[in-house]
Parts: structure tokens; sequence; C-alpha cells
């Protein structure tokens, strides 16, 4: 009998739940609040330019924002039930409903502005944060209704309808100041932003709005033109109170309005997820994408209530974690922490809108443009030579513009209909999202989902639907190790509405065969020990899988620790320790899910085995089809903007 190896006998405590000392902790937290305060703050100050809000409103916003900035972030970072993912993400006001946001309270109050919007605002914020909780179980099922062409389609609009906002703050500065100074203190800031990213890596690079801010707002202070009046006037404490603003009221083009800004935000919050699972080393699943959407629909919930707004994971901050390799979740729940109380002051706050608007411009200039290009850079994924990619982008791009370039045209429709066409976001998202249904998802569609062969044609799912039974086998023999009966079940299971369903069939062939079948399936498989210490070009001979990248330099105790860990399996169960290796896997990962395996009944055992087959076709099969994983999709838009 073998014994076990050291490497068996313990399994530490992942990186995301260990706890640094407490001084380290605190270091580190206050850094993850610098990364994310510009992001966070500029959001309350662009809705309160934008409607037209007094100091002491803006003051109060900007401070709700802080302190419901921090009760999101724990809310999602160390969680509880099923809401929370439990990784290290700070949650924030999302920049996708600003110009929305605007709109209604422009419409709201009759073109005027002022607070008397904000109870129409909050209320579709509330509802649409409970829509979102609500969704969040089966957001994956309407995910495919947004692929990078809707994505893309909004985010470019999004960043390019912004930009108008920073040119009104640019230009509408108080009187008395020489003319051409405005434009100065935004290109000010705009340059120290731009150089502060060509010269600084690491945590300076991620904190060049907030030096912009901070650098510009000084010089502004030296010359005169701003002071910190407010900050003296300011209480020393305050807590935003429920609905300071007002009871809220519901409007239905309102609500609808912010369900679409959720609906996005949801996609990206998908694509932040996987990202921050793939730096961190955790497999996220489909109920981790769950947890984090409940999170951003109790959290812009709480927003509505207590005077803040709409509220998603924040991308910067995750590439903070990259960038210093501190995986800890108590290190961003440790930043909440400091957020709720910089809520609580509202001298804080005062400070922040002490900020002249030129240089508020300047440095909002730079966040928009970014947005713009994360949306150019999602739509160069999309295949433009398809007409109705293109059809899409093109109708939606224009009819957003002509909003954008002519506001006044929202006053031709019936004042029911005017908070979706005063938005150039909301139109664009509107257009996107209908006409992508249209071209892909109703009727018969021809080449709807691609299929890539080996031969490298390609060929939509209903094509795939036609095939002869010899033809679907030779297509997609390579999902498995030699084993064609799992293909010619699922052939008998056309037609095919979609990539997905296809996957689901090949799948349930698995799952529901005979046991001799799934027996000799599992045995079809290297043991762990096999691939794992094999080169990469024997990895490519005994198995198609695609992961044996997180498994280089493995040491000698590693080896040892996987051929023990294998034959004690092999010995238990008779068959091999088969387990599919995800993006996110670690060496030390797998040793854990095999030593946690032993303990399981053999009858228990062989569905996990099974299930790890499965897996292990289905990342074959992300590979071979496209849209197969239209969550993975997210996740490679996210995480190369992080890049």
């Amino acid at each position: 009998m073998t014994t076990a190896s050291p490497a068996l006998e313990t399994s530490p405590k992942h990186p995301v739940d260990q706890v640094p000392p407490p001084a380290r902790l605190g270091v580190l937290s206050i850094q993850h609040v610098l990364a994310f305060y510009a992001g966070a703050v500029i959001v309350p100050l662009l809705i309160a330019s934008g409607l037209g809000l007094t100091a002491e409103q803006t003051i109060h916003l900007i401070n709700a924002d802080l302190f419901t900035c921090g009760i999101a972030t724990l809310i999602q970072s160390v969680g509880f039930w099923k809401v929370g993912v439990r990784l290290p993400i700070i949650q924030g006001v999302t920049t996708t409903a600003v110009s929305p946001i605007i709109a209604i309270g422009l419409a709201a109050t009759g073109g005027e502005g002022g607070a008397e919007g904000l109870p129409m605002i909050y209320g579709s914020i509330i509802v649409a944060g409970l829509f979102t909780f609500l969704v969040a179980p089966y957001f994956a099922k309407i995910l495919r209704f947004f692929p990078p062409v809707v994505i893309g389609t909004v985010l470019t609009t999004m960043g390019i309808t912004l930009l108008g906002v920073s040119a009104g703050d640019i230009t509408n500065y108080a009187e008395g100041v020489p003319a051409g100074r405005d434009i100065a203190y935004a290109l000010g800031t705009l340059g120290i932003i731009v150089l502060v990213q060509r010269f600084f890596r690491g945590f300076l690079g991620t904190i060049a709005v907030l030096l912009g801010l901070v650098i510009g707002t000084a010089v502004a202070l030296i010359l005169g033109d701003t002071s910190f009046g407010g900050v003296t006037e300011a209480s020393a404490f305050g807590v935003t109170t429920p609905f300071y603003f007002g009871v809220p009221t519901f409007s239905l083009t309102a609500i609808i309005s912010m369900i679409i800004v959720m609906l996005i935000t949801m996609v990206e919050t998908t694509g932040d997820v996987f990202a921050a699972g793939e730096i961190v080393g955790r497999r996220i699943r489909p109920r981790n994408i769950a947890e984090a959407v409940r999170a951003d629909g109790l959290s812009t919930l709480l927003g509505g209530v207590l005077n803040s707004f709409p509220y998603t994971c924040f991308a910067q901050n995750i590439g903070l974690v990259r960038l210093t390799r501190v995986k800890s979740r108590w290190v961003v729940a440790g930043a909440g922490v400091i957020m709720i109380v910089l809520g609580v002051l509202p001298k804080a706050g005062a400070v922040v809108e002490a900020i002249p608007s030129p240089v508020l411009g300047g440095a909002s200039l730079a966040l928009f443009a970014s947005v713009a290009l994360v949306g150019i850079q999602t739509l160069s994924k999309v295949d433009l030579t398809d007409n109705r990619n293109s059809v899409i982008v093109g109708t939606s791009l224009g009819l957003a513009m002509l909003v954008s370039f002519k506001p006044d045209i929202a006053g031709v429709f019936p004042s029911w209909a005017q908070v979706f066409v005063s938005s150039g976001v909301t139109v664009g998202a509107i257009s996107a999202i209908v006409l992508n249904i249209l071209f892909f998802h109703i009727g018969r569609q021809r080449g709807a989902m691609v299929t890539t062969t080996a031969a490298g044609e390609r060929i939509g799912i209903s094509e795939v639907g036609e095939m002869e039974r010899e033809t679907f086998v030779s297509t997609f023999g390579s999902l498995f190790n030699g084993a064609t009966w799992p293909l010619e079940r699922a052939w008998e299971s056309r037609p095919f509405a979609d990539a997905p369903a296809l996957r689901a069939a090949i799948e349930d062939a698995v799952l529901t065969a005979d046991r001799s079948q799934q027996d000799a399936l599992v045995e079809s498989y290297p043991d762990m020990a096999t691939l794992m210490t094999a080169s990469e070009e024997q990895a490519g001979v005994i198995s198609q899988d695609v992961g044996s990248f997180a498994l280089e330099n493995l040491t000698e105790e590693d080896v040892e620790a996987v051929r023990d860990l294998s034959a004690r399996y092999a010995e238990k169960f008779s068959m091999p320790f088969v387990s599919y290796l995800g993006r996110t896997d670690s060496f030390a990962k797998i040793i854990a899910d095999g030593v946690r395996r032993l303990d399981h009944s053999l009858e228990h055992e062989r569905r996990v085995a099974l299930t790890e087959v499965a897996e292990i076709a289905g990342d074959r099969f992300g590979i071979m089809v496209a849209d197969a994983n239209p969550i993975g999709t997210a996740w490679v838009r996210k995480f190369e903007s992080l890049q």
C-alpha cells in the first residue's frame, strides 16, 4: 500500500481567504481606495452637474455614494447566503448609468433639472435593482441576447455620448475666469493623466486619474480659481438617510431604461468575475456569476434607498489585484470599511465638490474615451463582414448620434416615450438589442451560430442539424478520446436551437448512458500522473486536453504527490484519476480536489469522473464552436481589457 505524501497532508487556505496582518491589511486597503476613488466620485459629480444641483446637494450625493460603495463592496467580497461572489472585487457606481439618469431627471422636470427629478431616478433604480437580484439565477439563459456586437455598440455609443458631458464641464466654468483658462485646466489635467500612464507602472499607473484631479485642483487653488471654503462650512459628521430627496416615484419608461442599463452591467460583471477568478486562481462557475449579479442587484436597490446609483464591479481594482498579486478578499473588505467611514464625513465630500469643473471635464474626458475604446475593441472581435452585424452597429450608432447631436428631437415624441429617445445611450442600446434579436433569434437563421470545423470551414447551426450521422460524428469526433457513441446519441436530438443546446445534448448523452459505456469512456482518458508529468509534445499525443499551461515547473515533491494520489485513486476506484484542467486551476487545487474525491463512495466518484469527462469535452467544444459559451466570451473580453 502507498503512503500519503506530505503534499497531501494539508490543504492550505486559498490566498483569497487569507487575512494579512493588520498593518499590511490597512495599507493595502487604502491603496485600493485610492485606485477606486476618482472613478467613484466622478459619477455623482457628473450627474449633479447634468441636473444642475446645488453644492450642498452635490456633497450629499458624493457622501451617499461613498457610504453605499462601502456597503456594496462588503456584500460582494464578504458575501452571505447566495449573495456575493467572495472575491477581491470593489463595487462602484457604473458610468453606464450616467446619461440615462440625467435623461430621466431632466424628463421628470420638463428639462429644468434640479433635485425634483431625483425621486423618479431613485424609483427606477430601486426597481432595476430588484429586477437584477431576481433575474440573477437565470441570467446565463439571456446572456445570448448580449453578444459582443451588442455590448460593443452600447459601450462605443456610451463613451462617445458621454464626451458631451465632459465638454459641458469644460466650457461651463464660473464667470470672471480669464478666457481660455478653462480649456487650459482641462488640457492640463488630461496631459497629466497621459504622462502618468506613459511614465509610471504599477500602482501609480492605476491612480493616474486621481493624480490628474489632485494636481489640476491644486493649480486652480494657487491661481485663485477655486477654494475650499465649503470644507470649513460642511459638517464634521453626517449619515445619509433613506429617501433624503423625497419619496421615490415610478415611471414605466424610466424603469425600462434603467433595466437596460442593468442588463448591460450584468454582462460586464460577468466579465469582471471571470477576470478576477483567473487572476486569483479560482474556477468560476455559473453559480458564482449568479452570486455576483445578486450582489449587484442588492447593492443597486440599496443605492436607490440611500440616495446613490447603480452598482457594478470596478475593473481598475481587479487590475490592481493583478499588479500587486495580493489576492485576499479581506483587503478589499477593508477598503469597503474605509469607504463607509469616508461616507459619513461631509468634509470629504466637500473637498471633492471643490474640484473645478474644467478639471473634472479633463479627467472625465479620459475616462469616457476609454469606455468608447473598450467598445471599439469589443467590436473588433465581431465579424463585420457579416451584413447582419454591420447593420446592427451602423443603425444603432446612427440613431444614438442623431439623438446626441439633436436632443430636441425628443420633443416630437409623446411624453411617455421621451425618456427612451432623449438619451443617445438608451436609443443605441435598445436599437442594438432589438436588431440583434431580429437578425439572430427570430425565424430560421442560417449561420447564426457559426461552427469552425477542423478544415476551417464555417457552417451554421442549422446545417449541423441537417448533417448525416456519419458526418456529424466525424465533425465532432475530437471531443472525446476515441469514443463516438456520445455523438451518435446527441445526433438523435436534432434540430439544435443554438450552440449551447448542441453542447447540452452531447453532455446529456454522456451522463445518461448505460454503466458499461460510461466506464469505458472514463478508462479512455489518461490519469493525472501520466498527463501532468508528460512533456507538452507527449500531452498532445495522449490527450487533446487544453490544460497543461498551469502545470509547468513541477518540483520532485509535486511529481511524487500526483503519482501517489493517482495510485491511491486507482487502488480505491479501479479507474484513472481524471480531472478537467480549467483556466484557473493550479497544481495545489488539483491535488486538493483529488484528496477530497478520495473520500467519495464508488458510485459518487463515478458520477464525478463522468462530470470531469463532460467538462473536458465542453472545453474542446468551446474551442471548436463560436458562441458556445457566451459567459466565456465575456470573460475573454473583460480580461483582455485589464492587460
